[in-house]
């Protein structure tokens, strides 16, 4: 009897089941244990339609031959699946807690079920080795459909992952350091030279941006517009090397000017180009002009000429740089072109100016010369007075000029003195010790000097 009953298990051991399917596909056709009396059979065939722990039930012969569609069983959790549109690999297993790995679901915890491949592309033999790295995965309690999702990102080569363009980095960087910019133009001069000029560049992997790119950019404008070609070739090699220390390049950087580029691109004869400047002997007749004429434009022309300013400077001085008592203007660092504080002193008819401006109704934030409807005078508001006084080929930024030709001129003033009113770094070390001690009171007595010559007819506005 006991032979019997291991008779008929072993017998039954060839049914396949699917836990989630009510089809049991036999592998001995027209099988019925009715030979056994009592439970027996019943009990015999409950314990073997659960999930088994026997391994390797199938063979290559059958998984080429079986025709018949269901789930077959190789053992730990291995199965075939035939379909009448073909036959493929699955495992079916049970997530638990480490330690606790089932073969399909039998009790508490998340079932997994993981495609292994066509059986026409996979043998038996890898369908088997690939259930067992499963196996060993779920019994760390690890979803080993996570850890193929893992290993298929780490697998894709360099080409699939997210190229980062020129163009694009070039903007990210501009948006991080853009607030750094004293000018506002100098933002959008950033934007517009690279968009303008280095188009061919903005789609390059950044990566890949090599030296004959960067010099079919910049040849075509490198002599016609030498100035934005310069500026263009800098703006490049600062995106480059943000590029590199971010890890996006390597090497050398192919924009480098001396060295690399200057090799490369064709040599002009550097000329420099002076802002139109009006002869300082015709200065007097000009401010005569000029103050016959009312309006905030014409007072903020008049003063930066008066002070050898700088435009910007002039329409960006707000009163708490004013020291009215001292009779000095302080420009801070962050609204210089040297980024470094410039002290001007102020002459008899500038702080006529002012005080002609001040009233109890200012605030230290507020503008000098405001415009309008609020907010700092234009640029082209001071070159439109000029324009208006019928004077052509002059500009306000030329203004510097006449008084540098004056002073270097008319004047026995020393060269350093007159540099320093005019805010340009001064480089020798004898330059810098005047840097460290200003030469205050020799460059007010400058100014006042350069205010009388401005106005060769006695002048009886005090301060």
């Amino acid at each position: 009897m006991n032979a019997g009953k291991w008779r008929l298990a072993e017998l039954l051991h060839g049914f396949c089941v699917h836990q989630r399917s009510p089809q049991i596909v036999e592998s001995r056709a027209n099988f019925a244990p009715k030979f056994m009396a009592g439970g027996t059979a019943v009990r015999l065939l409950t314990a073997e339609i659960m999930p088994s722990h026997a391994r390797n039930k199938l063979s290559d012969r059958r998984v080429q031959s079986e025709k018949k569609p269901g789930l077959y069983g190789d053992g730990g959790g291995l199965y075939l699946r035939i379909r009448p549109s073909g036959r493929s690999w699955i495992f079916i297993g049970t997530l638990k807690p480490k330690g606790e790995f089932r073969i399909k679901k039998t009790g508490p915890g998340k079932r997994i079920e993981m495609g292994l491949g066509s059986a026409l592309d996979v043998p038996l033999a890898k369908a088997r080795q690939r259930a067992a790295e499963i196996r060993e995965v779920l019994l760390e309690g690890i979803d080993p459909r996570v850890e193929r999702l893992k290993s298929k990102e780490e697998a894709k080569p360099a080409d699939d992952k997210p190229v980062v363009t020129f163009g694009a980095f070039a903007m990210e960087l501009l948006d991080s350091i853009e607030d750094g910019f004293r000018n506002p133009k100098h933002r959008a001069q950033w934007r517009s030279t690279l968009k303008t000029h280095a188009e061919k560049l903005l789609e390059v992997p950044i990566a890949d941006v090599s030296t004959e790119q960067i010099v079919a950019v910049l040849e075509p404008i490198w002599l016609s517009k030498r100035e934005t070609a310069s500026r263009l070739r800098g703006r490049i090699e600062r995106v480059l090397d943000a590029a590199r220390v971010k890890g996006l390049r390597e090497g050398e950087n192919p924009a480098r000017g001396r060295g690399h580029l200057e090799l490369l691109l064709p040599k002009s004869t550097k000329t420099v180009r002076h802002h139109p400047a009006l002869p300082f002997k015709q200065v007097a007749e000009f401010i005569t002009g000029l103050r016959q004429r009312s309006g905030m434009a014409a007072r903020a022309l008049e003063f930066t000429i008066l002070t050898a300013a700088r435009s910007g400077e002039t329409r960006g001085m707000t009163w708490a740089e004013v020291n009215l008592e001292e009779r000095l203007w302080t420009v801070p660092a962050s609204r210089m072109k040297a980024g470094a504080t410039h002290e001007v002193p102020l002459s008899d008819r500038a702080m006529a100016i002012l005080n002609d401006l001040k009233n109890d109704k200012v605030q230290p934030h507020h503008f000098v010369f405001p415009a309008q409807r609020s907010g700092s005078l234009s640029d082209m508001t001071l070159s439109a007075v000029i324009k208006r006084m019928q004077q052509t080929g002059i500009t306000v930024h030329g203004f510097r000029s006449t008084f540098r030709d004056w002073a270097g001129e008319e004047t026995s003033f020393e060269r350093e003195v007159i540099e320093m009113a005019l805010a340009h770094t001064v480089a020798s070390s004898v330059e810098r010790a005047y840097r460290r001690g200003r030469a205050l009171e020799k460059r007010r007595d400058l100014m006042t000097e350069w205010a009388k010559y401005c106005f060769q007819e006695k002048d009886t506005e005090k301060g």
